[in-house]
């Protein structure tokens, strides 16, 4: 159970992170604009945050019984999703390197 938690935590890091490092829109399409917006990239956090939470209902059926969960259960983890995601966030918008 413990090597399934840490990839599970590895997992939503790095998809945290995605919506920010990579520029095409769903990693298919690159925007018109030439730059994503931050409508999509919060778009795609969130959908991004449903596809881990279903990794982890897979992982969590896989070692036994799903347990139900109230929406405390819920807020708790899009916040931790969006906690795993502040790095990307700085590196896209706050750290502005001269030139760029």
């Amino acid at each position: 159970m413990n090597f399934s938690t840490s990839l599970l935590l590895i997992l939503a890091f790095i998809a945290a992170n995605l919506p920010f490092l990579v520029e095409r829109i769903f990693f298919v399409a690159k925007p018109k604009s030439g730059s994503k917006s931050f409508a999509w990239r919060l778009l795609e956090l969130v959908v991004l945050f449903f596809v881990v939470g279903g990794i982890a209902l897979l992982l969590e059926g896989k070692l036994g019984d799903v347990h139900t969960q109230n929406w405390e259960f819920y807020a708790v983890n899009a916040s931790l999703f969006v906690v795993f995601a502040y790095p990307g966030f700085v590196y896209r918008y706050l750290w502005r390197r001269r030139g760029v």
